[in-house]
């Protein structure tokens, strides 16, 4: 490619178009862009210490949040050396508040090191 392609490639991406090499963001009702749109299935995972009832506390905090919880969906998984584990469970989410305080109320319990 010549230099005055690129050149002209660089300067109609400064006019408002669009990179298609990179997805569009969903845009909301108010115009702004959106990372997720709710409701939703979304998916968590939940790093703590490993302990007979991590999983259990886990789910007791989440029930909270997501009541309709299909606790029999849940996956535990250890890590290689047994000192950690996660929980994989996808809750039906409804808006960002209820994440946050998912979040919130999860490292408030002292147990969980990392959500994701």
């Amino acid at each position: 490619m010549s230099k005055g392609n690129k050149k002209g490639f660089h300067k109609g991406a400064q006019q408002g178009f669009r990179d298609m090499r990179r997805p569009a963001a969903p845009v909301t009702q108010a115009g702004v862009n959106a990372k997720i749109t709710f409701p939703c299935d979304y998916s968590l995972k939940v790093v703590g210490d490993a302990a007979e009832d991590f999983a259990a506390s886990v789910c007791q905090v989440v029930i909270r949040h997501a009541p309709d919880l299909d606790a029999t969906k849940l996956e535990v998984v250890d890590s290689r050396n047994g000192r950690f584990q996660s929980v994989r469970i996808t809750i039906r989410a409804t808006g960002e508040q209820q994440l946050n305080q998912l979040f919130l109320d999860l490292k408030a319990t002292g147990r969980v090191h990392m959500v994701v």
